[in-house]
């Protein structure tokens, strides 16, 4: 009897977990058995690895394989473990030296000729990796980019399942190792502001908006640039953070959307799902573990909900949790899987159903304006920071063109804006305002009953939700962060204030 193991890594959301697979070759009737709570997909990896081994020219072992993946009680998925298996069985076998396998993680999947296909969630894999004091990996050489991101731990790309065997067995320059700078450059944003016909009032709120974190409503008709404003607040968000950059980008690792040639994304993500989108793709869904969705993808960046009346209630009231909490959680067969969902929120929409050029021209009757709007629910709302009225398009908007402030220069003042912000709240563990709590705001941070006095107003008279005054006061401090004062002042309340009574007629 023969007993070898090998390292690899199981998935659950973006955290991973070490998962040791032993093979052992003994006597009985020729066969393999998988045992670990594998699904369809790794249950089917028996004959893939197989095949794989015996086209790689090696002999599979003509006696009784058995193959359990340890934790056992732990459900697992995918094709990323067929290369660890096919180790395993090989140096159980004793057609390969088991020195190397004791420190290595082994993530990839195996093609029936023994090519290693590229699988999803290296990334993440490899930190979990490193964090069980694993010193070396082999991945796919297709992800060998994304592996190189994670310090600490030396990474080597396969392509072929002979050149795994080879290293085990010593031969050199069996492994490809990184032969390039993992950190790309900053991609430049598309677009500018200086694009938008107009709109003093939206350019306003996009600046605030990007100041500091917050939410934000666009209500006009078709062609008076709201989808254009938003696509442009990526240009005036600052640059994510090495940390952040490898939250984003083990996302992206776990949903496959990262491209070789960019393995590390470097600027907030830009993301707008069309309004035909499904529950389980805007929030994140799948069988078994659920993959991530489009709140996911947007973390640190922006979800952009264009014709936001049209997505329907279910799928914008799920978006408040998300909201809330900045995460999401996802309850499924084999677990409940939570994603990072800290995003900005960025809503357009028309305010009736014909939407007109002009406003005088619409058709539509009272009820019908206010039954389309209402789609967007008061709880929605309620955490939508900024609301705006589009001005719509004249002869003599089109004539200021190419007189509106670029992207660069609001910028700078967002970059100020936030600097200040991120100093104030060092000490607490927040970096814009937005994420600051409601308490620390009445309490530790509050301001003046003079400077509040509007906002109290409205808090008597029920005009503003205990929520709403709170996100009144986050607005308020970001006005005045970009107007480089210490504290807010009666006029920035009022102005947040106002922010939040622009809504649709």
């Amino acid at each position: 009897m023969a007993l070898a193991s090998a390292w690899s890594v199981a998935l659950f959301g973006v955290d991973g977990l070490t998962v040791e697979i032993e093979a052992d070759v003994g006597s009985g009737m020729p066969g393999v058995q998988l045992l670990g709570l594998p699904d369809a997909a790794l249950h089917e990896a028996k004959d893939r690895v197989r095949a794989a081994v015996r086209n790689s020219g090696e002999q599979w072992p003509q006696q009784r394989v058995t193959l359990g993946l340890s934790p056992a009680t732990l459900p697992k998925g995918g094709s990323g473990y067929d290369l660890a298996l096919a180790a395993a069985v090989l140096a159980a076998a004793g057609l390969a030296p088991r020195g190397l396998l004791g420190c290595t993680a082994l993530i990839g999947e195996l093609a029936l000729d023994g090519r290693v296909r590229p699988v999803r969630g290296v990334l993440p894999g490899l930190l979990a990796a490193r964090k069980a004091g694993l010193r070396q990996a082999v991945v796919p050489v297709a992800t060998l980019a994304e592996a190189a991101l994670v310090d600490g731990i030396t990474v080597f790309g396969v392509a072929h399942l002979r050149e795994l065997v080879g290293w085990l067995r010593g031969e050199p320059g069996r492994l490809t190792e990184p032969a390039f700078d993992p950190l790309p450059p900053e991609a430049p944003p598309q677009g500018d502001l200086a694009d938008v016909l107009g709109q003093p009032e939206a350019r306003w709120a996009l600046e605030v908006a990007a100041a500091g974190g917050h939410h934000l409503l666009l209500v006009g008709p078709p062609g008076t640039g709201k989808t254009m404003l938003a696509q442009r607040m990526i240009g005036l968000l600052p640059a994510l953070s090495p940390q952040e950059s490898l939250e984003v980008t083990a996302i992206h690792s776990v949903a496959g959307l990262l491209s070789a040639r960019t393995p590390l994304i470097t600027t907030p993500p830009f993301v707008a799902p069309h309004h035909s989108i499904s529950g389980a793709a805007l929030l994140g869904g799948g069988a078994g573990l659920a993959r991530p969705g489009a709140v996911s993808r947007a973390h640190r960046g922006v979800l952009f909900l264009d014709e936001a009346c049209e997505f329907g209630p279910r799928r914008l009231e799920a978006l408040r949790t998300a909201l809330e909490e900045g995460e999401v959680r996802l309850a499924r067969r084999d677990g409940v899987t939570c994603y990072p969902a800290r995003f900005q929120l960025v809503l357009a929409t028309n305010p009736c159903p014909c939407a007109p050029p002009r406003e005088v021209d619409c058709c539509c009757p009272p009820n019908t304006r206010r039954r389309y709007f209402s789609r967007l629910s008061g709880p929605l709302l309620d955490r939508v920071d900024l609301r705006v009225r589009m001005r719509p398009v004249t002869a003599m908007t089109t004539a200021e063109a190419g007189s509106a402030e670029p992207s660069a220069q609001v910028r700078q003042r967002v970059l100020r804006a936030r600097e200040r912000a991120a100093l104030r709240w060092a000490d607490h563990g927040w970096r814009t305002n937005a994420e600051v709590p409601g308490p620390a705001l009445r309490k530790e941070f509050a301001l003046p009953r003079p400077v509040t006095a509007l906002l109290d107003r409205g808090l008597d008279s029920g005009a503003v939700t205990g929520r709403g005054a709170d996100r009144c006061l986050r607005v308020a401090w970001t006005l005045s962060d970009l107007a480089d004062q210490e504290r807010p002042d009666a006029d920035h309340v009022a102005a947040a204030l106002e922010f939040r009574e622009r809504r649709s007629a």
